[in-house]
């Protein structure tokens, strides 16, 4: 266990509440520890990224946006640069 002096003050302060209130903060605590794992799974998951990627790719509307972006700067290619 770590033994910090934030988390030992902390350990302190939990002795003055009620039953009620810590039952309150403990169900806080265990939302909010399976929302920060969903999100760092989420993340860390290649998989899953490339799930995401793929359908963002297929998606109809993003590629309709997509089009209309490279239509948009289309000129931008053409200005006489030549590709490094």
């Amino acid at each position: 266990m770590m033994n910090s002096q934030h988390l030992l003050k902390i350990e302190r302060d939990l002795c003055a509440l009620s039953l009620e209130e810590l039952e309150w903060l403990l169900e806080l605590m265990t939302i909010q520890v399976q929302q920060r794992k969903q999100i760092s799974n989420k993340f860390t998951d290649i998989k899953y990224m490339n799930e995401q990627l793929a359908s963002m790719a297929s998606n109809l509307d993003i590629q309709a946006e997509i089009a209309s972006i490279n239509h948009e700067f289309g000129a931008t290619e053409i200005d006489g640069l030549e590709k490094l």
